[in-house]
């Protein structure tokens, strides 16, 4: 995993301790620190206790880990024998002082806006930092490395997977890490030359004060996680810290194709930073991958270019990862192709801004959508709608949808996505594509979006 010496000694509290969360309580340790960590879900608290075996345990719940590790370390990781001995304590933080701490390290899921030990932070003055600004912190320790950025509101986990695939392309050491769901901090440290690949939401940025990117991304900036921020404007200066944390000199990239991010772009551009925008519509003569059709993917590639030639990355290497990248499962992935009948799961559209570029992207669409909506409309959309030969609406947002796209396109409720499945399967020809691509979060009907994916996947295996 990743520490840092600087933490030997200090106090730390973490809130939240799902993937990330006991990552960070994991690397804290390891760095000789003293943890308080909780979390309100009961099974999160057992899932971390699990990580520690019962020796070492003290009043409280107290697990101690000692100098140069043994039978109590997380997995067995060893400590570094100059560091000195951590703590971990297991305690509802709203009873705790947290002016006694550090710092408070908190998950990107908890909400800084509403969340009541956040406010008890804030009035003790006490920093809230994330897992991404510990690593800023222990970067010092590293051996010399680079560091890519990648935010925006759609295509980041694409893009950074887009470059990684492109370093490792090219025979350069690389690590992803972030938001993509691999919490950075549990990763092996890279050898000299190598380069941190990190996806980045507002959210974690919100969370870190000195993340200095030699590259820094923005995609898009489109109204999204609004219950978060006081208006569009907030939720797109978080986004623009990015670049505001980064040294004279290092690279941004920055896609101009929405009000916001140009808006970014030009405040760049009168302090002279070294800045590459990309255009809407701008064509490219590299070869890509069928995993990377559709506009937004030219922008994702364009992006990854962009960033990787900031790097070094020689050109040849570049073209042959746009030519072997695979995409990402749950993101205009192909999953079939019966009797002539393209299926694609594009179940990471969670808005209806992420699923239009998946409308652009085909000629004849049975488009299954709904679910839990993030907005009232379906603007973002309505330019692809003659694409459309029928739509399939489902979940809670499927009466509401139906009602909008009345009278623009064929509709059926279908209510759920067996049923949507089978009725899309059975209207489509050879050449139509059915694409599920629901504007919509999962939460109503799925687990996650994975998960309703993979249902998805599942479906269309069963046709004849």
């Amino acid at each position: 995993m990743i520490v840092s010496p600087t933490w030997a000694g200090k106090r730390f509290a973490v809130l939240g301790l799902a993937r990330s969360g006991a990552a960070t309580v994991r690397a804290l340790l390891a760095g000789g620190a003293t943890v308080v960590a909780w979390d309100a879900k009961k099974a999160a608290r057992d899932r971390l206790a699990s990580m520690f075996p019962g020796e070492g345990r003290g009043p409280g719940g107290q697990v101690r880990i000692f100098e140069g590790g043994g039978s109590d370390a997380a997995d067995g990781a060893q400590l570094d024998p100059g560091l000195r001995r951590g703590t971990l304590e297991v305690a509802n933080l709203e009873m705790d002082d947290l002016a006694e701490f550090d710092a408070l390290v908190v998950s990107p899921g908890v909400p800084l806006n509403t969340d009541y030990v956040a406010s008890l932070a804030r009035a003790e003055s006490t920093s809230i930092i994330g897992d991404i600004e510990l690593f800023a912190q222990a970067r010092a320790a590293l051996p010399p490395h680079k560091v890519i950025g990648v935010t925006g509101t759609n295509g980041k986990s694409t893009t950074v997977s887009l470059i990684h695939h492109i370093l490792q392309t090219a025979g350069m050491p690389s690590r992803l890490g972030g938001n993509i769901g691999l919490p950075i901090l549990e990763q092996e440290p890279l050898p000299e030359g190598g380069v941190y690949v990190l996806e980045l939401s507002s959210y974690q940025i919100d969370l870190t004060q000195t993340l200095d990117c030699d590259v820094a991304v923005l995609l898009n900036i489109t109204p999204d996680h609004l219950d978060r921020y006081d208006g569009f404007e907030a939720y797109a200066a978080a986004k623009a810290r990015l670049f505001a944390m980064q040294t004279k000199g290092h690279a941004a990239i920055i896609g101009i194709g929405d009000a916001a991010s140009a808006q970014i772009a030009r405040s760049l551009s009168a302090r002279g930073e070294d800045l590459t925008k990309i255009a809407p519509g701008v064509c490219m003569v590299q070869p890509l991958s069928p995993s990377l059709s559709g506009p937004h993917n030219l922008q994702n590639a364009l992006a990854a270019i962009n960033a990787c030639e900031a790097l070094g990355v020689p050109h040849a290497a570049i073209d042959a990862g746009l030519l072997s990248f695979t995409g990402l499962p749950h993101r205009m992935e192909r999953v079939a192709n019966k009797h002539g009948v393209t299926f694609v799961n594009d179940s990471k559209a969670t808005n209806p801004e992420s699923a239009a570029p998946a409308l652009a992207a085909f000629d004849r669409i049975h488009w299954i959508l709904g679910g839990q909506s993030k907005s009232d409309g379906l603007d973002a959309c309505a330019p692809s709608f003659g694409r459309v030969v029928r739509a399939y609406t489902i979940g809670a947002a499927g009466a509401k949808f139906a009602a909008i796209l009345d009278g623009k396109v064929p509709v059926e409720q279908s209510g759920d996505l067996a049923t949507a499945v089978a009725a899309a399967a059975r209207n489509a020809v050879a050449g139509d594509t059915v694409l599920l691509s629901p504007a919509c979060a999962s939460f109503d009907q799925f687990r996650d979006f994975e998960d309703r994916g993979d249902q998805f996947r599942a479906l269309v295996e069963a046709l004849p």
